[in-house]
């Protein structure tokens, strides 16, 4: 039998799906009929239409702007540009080149209303401004030479810029007004299955828009978390298994039950559950056993009346590991021209501030474990490694790491460098030769991959990054076991895709500074 209490009440009992309590008998019941009449119980409708509020003023007023910002934004800057170069048909061209520019963003869609999405960003600008080169170059072959093709394509450049200007604006309003509260989640398992969900949804820890606020626990064992237990399972099936669950999500009104199965919660006993939450007009998600995989990699299949998980693997080979490589030499190359000035700068800097050579050289491990000599600008005094050991006591990180938030070895133009990470830029050279990318785990010392457990070895798998998930989700703020879970799941879930949206989080990251000393 379920158990169940109430919040802010002093009702104790067997409680149905209409939050009243129901009396308890120890006469027998018939298992068939009750579930009949409790399926059969009026159910609860949930307004949910508070979890969307749109704003209806700035979306009757926002695509139009929008349309005229980014069709000026590219009619006047391809003007200014094909009068400078002195064609005969500048305007004319600049007007059909800003209509076709407002045609191409509407045809795929960057105007429709509604939440923000990931096509609507810089890389659908991207995508809609080659789309629109195709339509220069087609157009061009139909003119003949009236206009310089590369006049023609220097001066769609501003229009592109102006458009992602104006996309991340609409994003940034577009969340603001479509802002949507945390699920409110009732978990539903052994107390191992409930620890485990209360603690990968902390609310202190992640930001995926799930709010656990209370718990049904199945057997006589109890959660080690303090969440409010609205109701107990027995060890077996019983006839209200789903009143319990639904008298608690009724009362904490939760948006989710979130099922965690086990021995004593799976297979018919968990289907009936599902057929009553859905029945009360409850929301239900049952947590899988796999964990760190990307959901792209996993699809879904039934076979034989079995809900089967199809998981691809890593990706080790192909066209996607050839084309990592590319950006990787080819990104190496074009920040080494790029920053040049400013890597002369900060080695002169480094020079002139303090006794010792520029550049500090490290041995540390690579792709299958096979050390390289890693570059970075020298951040501390040159006798640092010899004061290691009298400063173990103050290390402020666990794990095999060691760190230590206010170093007294780092010298004053080395703090400045490691808040930005610009201590890390001659890492470029070590990804332009092939020991490191641009974006994978940490390099680790010799000592920290002599102490590797086999899951920790596993971050071997691939080449180290100059930057990575560690680097936009807190640096030196992790703990060890933190780190170690973020690099493995880059292992086996990175793409370029993934690795171009590292990029970009990474300048975000740098400039924000958190974590880095």
């Amino acid at each position: 039998m379920g158990h169940v209490e109430t919040p802010e009440s002093n009702i104790s009992g067997s409680v149905g799906v209409r939050r009243r309590p129901r009396p308890r008998s120890t006469a027998p019941r018939n298992r068939a009929t009750a579930l009949e009449q409790l399926w059969r119980a009026p159910t609860a409708q949930r307004d949910l239409t508070d979890l969307v509020r749109p704003d209806r003023r700035a979306g009757r007023w926002g695509t139009p702007l929008t349309v005229l910002t980014e069709t000026v934004g590219m009619a006047v800057p391809a003007w200014a540009v094909l009068s400078s170069r002195g064609q005969p048909v500048a305007l004319p061209t600049a007007v059909i080149a800003a209509l076709a520019w407002a045609g191409v963003r509407a045809v795929r869609g960057r105007h429709t209303a509604g939440p923000p999405r990931s096509t609507t960003g810089a890389s659908g600008v991207l995508g809609d401004w080659l789309v629109f080169v195709g339509l220069l170059a087609v157009a061009w072959a139909l003119a003949g030479d009236a206009v310089d093709p590369t006049a023609a394509l220097v001066a769609a450049v501003p229009g592109a810029a102006v458009a992602v200007v104006v996309t991340s604006a609409v994003r940034r309003r577009s969340r603001a007004t479509h802002r949507r509260p945390p699920l409110r989640v009732l978990v539903v398992g052994d107390a191992s299955g409930v620890d485990t969900v209360a603690g990968a949804l902390d609310p202190r820890t992640q930001k995926e828009g799930y709010a656990v606020v209370a718990a049904v626990s199945v057997g006589a064992a109890e959660p080690e978390h303090e969440l409010p237990l609205t109701g107990r399972l027995g060890a077996d099936a019983a006839d209200d298994d789903v009143s319990t669950v639904l008298a608690g999500a009724y009362a904490y009104d939760v948006d989710l039950v979130l099922v965690a199965p086990g021995p004593l919660l799976c297979g018919e006993r968990l289907r009936r559950l599902g057929w009553g939450l859905h029945d009360g007009d409850m929301a239900l998600c049952v947590l899988s056993a796999l964990t760190g995989i990307a959901p792209t990699r996993v699809r879904p299949a039934s076979v034989a009346g079995m809900t089967l998980l199809h998981v691809t693997p890593p990706l080790r080979r192909g066209p996607q590991p050839t084309l990592k490589t590319v950006l990787d030499r080819s990104g190496a190359v074009l920040g080494l021209v790029l920053l040049a000035p400013l890597l002369l700068a900060v080695a002169l800097g480094v020079r002139l501030s303090s006794r010792g050579p520029v550049f500090h050289r490290q041995i540390r491990h690579g792709r299958h474990d096979r050390p390289f000599t890693m570059w970075k600008f020298r951040t501390m005094v040159v006798d640092a490694e010899s004061r290691k050991a009298e400063l173990t006591g103050a290390n402020e990180v666990d794990g095999p790491l060691f760190k230590i938030r206010r170093d007294p070895r780092v010298t004053a133009i080395g703090r400045a460098l490691r808040r930005t990470s610009i201590d890390e830029l001659p890492q470029l050279f070590n990804v332009l030769r092939g020991d490191m990318s641009l974006v994978g785990p940490r390099p680790p010392l010799p000592e920290e991959a002599a102490d590797y457990d086999d899951r920790e070895r596993r971050r071997l798998a691939v080449k180290p990054g100059l930057t990575g998930l560690w680097q936009v989700s807190g640096r030196s703020d992790l703990s060890w076991q933190e780190s170690v879970s973020l690099d493995l799941w880059y292992v086996d879930n990175w793409s370029v895709s993934t690795d171009v949206n590292l990029l970009a989080r990474t300048v975000r990251a740098v400039t924000d500074g958190r974590g880095a000393y």
